[in-house]
């Protein structure tokens, strides 16, 4: 299983490549993808689909036996995208020796030092004319090879660089991408061009990340730990996909996994959770098995939530950062997350209902609260909750590094986790 999770995270270099992985996997196992643009044909037990939206987020359902009004939805919820570098319109910045750079601005809140001198390149997606001005399409990009880097300053030029430096992120994150004398031949269009096999003047316009190409992989001493970019969330996100596809095939309630978008800028857009797209679609799914209003309702108040998003590991190195009796080990389970501010949507009847899913799974259960002093995140769980009343759980699987441009988790986490989501999908 922990093959198949590096496989999925280097397949999925951002947010649209994720949910492209997912396609890849979901359409061979009998998911069929639906248009949420047309009419919704009737679901009956055992059908299997999923839709997404605006090519980053994607939901996947497996219709249950039970009448909804009576059982609800077992729904397990991640997010696809991780912080990074987005790419600015008019990118391109050509300097003295014919370097040239690229304008970049940054998505999310990566730890920003962590991406100096790394073998990068670019992926997302690229929109592209066609003869209906409303419906352009849309090219994937993954550039497969080492293309960029930010490099370092040098320490003979920054005495203080090991006493802690701050960085501009305008100034000092940009990327090299090219030494070229020529200043007025234009480099990234023709570049984009050439990977999707199209002419610059008919691209329009892109939505392009950086990423760093080292490969995720296994390291310490018997490969006890996983060591990736974008481990937070896809980890989760994989650990659900994988717990959906072997999970019963006839259950009775019904399973869907939502895969959101935008989780590190807020989750405020229409594919993120503050989205009612997934309200929308559980309405439009019970209304048309001959459920009412009332009916989906109901189906809410019996829904249960699992928020999985990455959850932060007692650090050796300081372990001063952690609560004194709620700090979570790798290898020690998965990690249920609390906040007094309500931040996560755990309550005491929430944990306890997935720890029991934990224990008939036979899976190690941890808790996590922020040291008092340490203000902590917030995740999907109570966003999701605030417009989809949903009982629920935030929880995830312990981390080190959680946002460096590379994080290190638990490959026995990673099973466990599966297996509490399989455990879920079939009550």
């Amino acid at each position: 299983m922990i093959n198949s999770l590096i496989s999925f995270l280097n397949a999925s270099p951002v947010n649209f490549l994720a949910v492209e992985a997912l396609r890849n996997r979901l359409e061979p196992a009998g998911f069929r993808a639906l248009d949420a643009t047309a009419a919704m044909p009737a679901l009956k037990a055992g059908d299997t689909v999923y839709f997404t939206k605006n090519d980053s987020s994607l939901y996947a359902l497996r219709i249950g036996s039970k009448s909804l009004a009576e059982a609800g939805f077992h729904i397990v919820c991640a997010h696809c995208d991780s912080p990074t570098f987005r790419i600015k319109p008019a990118a391109e910045m050509h300097g003295e020796g014919g370097i040239v750079r690229l304008n970049t601005e940054v998505y999310g809140g990566p730890i920003l030092s962590t991406w100096f001198d790394r073998p990068l390149s670019l992926a997302g997606r690229v929109i592209v004319r066609t003869d209906d001005p409303m419906h352009p399409a849309t090219r994937l990009l993954h550039i497969q090879r080492p293309l960029l880097t930010i490099p370092n300053l040098a320490i003979h030029f920054n005495r203080q660089v090991n006493d802690g430096v701050k960085l501009s992120k305008q100034k000092d994150m940009l990327p090299v991408l090219a030494a070229q004398m020529d200043k007025s031949a234009p480099v990234l269009l023709p570049l984009i061009a050439a990977e999707i096999g199209c002419d610059t003047a008919d691209i329009l316009d892109f939505d392009l990340y950086l990423y760093d190409t080292t490969p995720a992989t296994r390291v310490g001493l018997n490969a006890e730990f996983i060591s990736s970019g974008r481990l937070d969330d896809l980890s989760m996100v994989h650990a659900g996909l994988e717990a959906l596809l072997s999970a019963d095939a006839a259950p009775g309630t019904t399973q869907i996994l939502a895969i959101f978008d935008n989780e590190e800028t807020g989750s405020q857009t229409k594919q993120g959770a503050g989205s009612p797209f997934l309200a929308t679609l559980l309405q439009r799914i019970v209304t048309l098995q001959g459920g009412t209003f009332d009916d989906y309702a109901r189906a809410v108040e019996h829904a249960f939530m699992i928020s999985a998003d990455n959850a932060h590991a007692w650090h050796p190195n300081y372990p001063e950062k952690m609560d004194p009796t709620n700090h979570p080990v790798m290898g020690g389970g998965p990690v249920i997350k609390f906040n007094a501010a309500q931040k996560y949507a755990s309550d005491a009847v929430s944990a306890a209902v997935f720890a029991s899913i934990c224990e008939k799974a036979g899976v190690p259960c941890q808790r996590f609260v922020n040291h008092s002093d340490v203000a902590g995140g917030s995740t999907l769980g109570n966003i999701l909750a605030s417009s989809l009343p949903l009982r629920g759980v935030d929880m995830g699987n312990p981390i080190w590094a959680m946002h460096s441009c590379r994080e290190t988790g638990s490959c026995a986490d990673h099973e466990y986790c599966i297996r509490a989501f399989r455990a879920f999908y079939n009550l």
